[in-house]
């Protein structure tokens, strides 16, 4: 009796948490497919339920979740989704997560702290979860706290495309509002051929998002100066470096950075008269009431897109950035 061989086609299935489900919706245009139906609901005390309107017996499924506020819930709810699809069988499972949830507690900083980061990719594993997809961690040693495939996405060439059109490189300096920052902007400085400051702060452990500028290191005086980030949380810290950069001279200031967290009062204090324009993009949902007109949001799903799609296809998720990070 010969041998019955059945060719096995590949499935790939995008499903998506409640926090920011345009994004999942736009990822899957780019991809030419769609959002996979998935009854998700919260019960009155708070406890979150799951369940597939199709098949995903073997399917490849890409999990769309960016941890915005209230972030506990978006989280439960993603170990949920995931324990969902290792149930029905799916044959691989990637959290697409642009913004990973407490990538600042990275590291014990003072004793008797967590590391929570690390919590996360160990709750995300247990889930049952094959692979992690994110955007421009705020620490890369993250990529090494999952026990399997990170694949760590970088929002700069979306960033990029939009400053060379707009900035002169001529009368341009990068800046790096901190040292944990400098080979990121070192990068934005060769890439857009501007030269590099650094703005050395001091931070209290004790007392959480308030910094307090030192020096800048770098000419700036006579320049306009792109501070480049990873995340804008209350804003604080980025519109203090934006004021010293502009007691030191600088004429204009434009921020880049790829996370709006914009926690309040961040879109109040934004709107500073030391900060001529605020770049992100939405790899976290920016409501309308969070919006203002110095405020420009450009589409992280055209990358997302590219990299479920080299995933999928057993592709190289690293040739996409030209070993640029």
């Amino acid at each position: 009796m010969s041998e019955l061989s059945v060719p096995t086609k590949k499935k790939l299935v995008i499903v998506s948490g409640r926090a920011h489900p345009q994004l999942a919706t736009d990822v899957a245009a780019e991809l030419k497919t769609h959002v996979s139906g998935t009854d998700l609901r919260t019960f009155a005390n708070g406890e979150i339920y799951a369940r597939y309107d199709d098949s995903v017996r073997g399917a490849d499924v890409f999990v769309v979740q960016s941890h915005t506020a209230p972030i506990n819930e978006w989280v439960m709810e993603t170990l949920i989704m995931i324990d969902a699809l290792k149930r029905a069988s799916a044959k691989r499972i990637t959290v697409v997560a642009p913004f990973y949830p407490y990538a600042r507690q990275d590291k014990k900083g003072r004793g008797r702290e967590p590391i929570s980061a690390r919590l996360m990719a160990d709750l995300f594993k247990t889930a049952g979860a094959d692979r992690i997809m994110s955007v421009d961690l705020h620490a890369a040693q993250i990529q090494g706290f999952f026990d399997g495939p990170v694949d760590h996405l970088f929002a700069m060439p979306v960033l990029l495309e939009h400053f060379r059109a707009q900035l002169d490189p001529a009368t341009l300096t990068v800046v790096s509002p901190d040292m944990g920052r400098v080979r990121v902007a070192d990068i934005w400085s060769e890439k857009l051929g501007a030269p590099l400051a650094i703005i050395h702060k001091r931070r209290d452990p004790k007392v959480h998002n308030q910094v307090t500028v030192h020096e800048i290191v770098g000419e700036v005086s006579g320049r306009v100066c792109l501070l480049v980030d990873d995340m804008i949380d209350t804003g604080r810290t980025i519109v203090k470096a934006a004021e010293a950069l502009v007691a030191n001279g600088a004429i204009g200031v434009v921020v880049a950075a790829t996370h709006a967290v914009f926690s309040d009062p961040a879109c109040e204090i934004l709107q500073s008269e030391f900060i001529s324009a605020v770049v992100v993009t939405d790899t976290l949902p920016v409501p309308e009431d969070k919006r203002f007109e110095k405020l420009t949001i450009l589409p992280i799903a055209p990358l997302l897109a590219s990299a479920i799609h080299e995933v999928f296809e057993e592709g190289s998720v690293t040739s996409m950035f030209d070993g640029a990070a």
